[in-house]
């Protein structure tokens, strides 16, 4: 019977070195990693990973990537000041999401986690396509089911939401007026506020893409 070889344990990054190895371990990563489980890779504690992020975080000015975080997750990403060069770069197609998907994403982003239920209480019409497109590009994601009758599914901004709109978390969303649950004329009003916020950002980064040809679409208008 061949024993199998045990891996070699690598002993922990000095403290100085930490930031970098982290930037290195994602930097190689394929998917976005959890703090939990970069503490458990490199032998350290879940606060010393937060305080090389935070290093990390803090040294994004004159970089070409900075760290992208939702929740416990976090992952390198391109700065949106590059993004017209690596569409050159890549020859890829910039794609302008319509106005029902920015819409339901706004509604998902301001207020997640929502299921597919409230977000066309807001919208006032079926938003099946429009969240299937969300699902799809990977911008929205399914994190778990709410308490009721039929336990629908609730969904929350993906972290391809963040690369998508350039933002490093979801607290730098615009912020939004206060408003009652209870009161539909000023949710819907919110709502229209996040659209407004997400399509000019969505705009800009197409405008600074894509060599003008064609007259760019009608701004949103409010909602009536």
């Amino acid at each position: 019977m061949k024993l199998r070889r045990q891996p070699t344990k690598t002993a922990p990054p000095e403290p100085e070195l930490l930031p970098a190895v982290i930037e290195s371990l994602l930097f190689v990563a394929s998917e976005p990693q959890d703090v939990a489980t970069l503490a458990k890779s490199l032998s350290v504690t879940k606060k010393s990973i937060e305080q090389a992020l935070d290093l990390l975080t803090e040294a994004k000015n004159g970089r070409g990537v900075f760290v992208q975080r939702i929740g416990d997750r976090v992952q390198l990403a391109t700065v949106p000041e590059a993004a017209p060069h690596i569409e050159q770069f890549f020859e890829v197609e910039y794609g302008q999401l319509s106005r029902a998907a920015l819409e339901s994403l706004a509604i998902i982003a301001y207020r997640s986690p929502v299921t597919r239920a409230v977000v066309e209480q807001v919208r006032g019409v079926n938003s099946d396509h429009a969240v299937a497109t969300l699902l799809t590009r990977g911008l929205i994601e399914e994190v778990g089911r709410a308490p009721g009758p039929g336990r629908p599914v609730m969904f929350a901004p993906a972290v391809r939401f963040l690369e998508y709109f350039g933002l490093q978390h979801t607290g730098d969303l615009p912020p939004l007026p206060v408003i009652e649950d209870s009161v539909p004329a000023e949710l819907t009003e919110a709502a229209q506020h996040a659209v407004e916020a997400l399509t000019e950002h969505d705009e800009a980064l197409e405008m600074a893409s894509v060599p003008p040809q064609e007259p760019p679409e009608a701004q949103l208008a409010p909602a009536g």
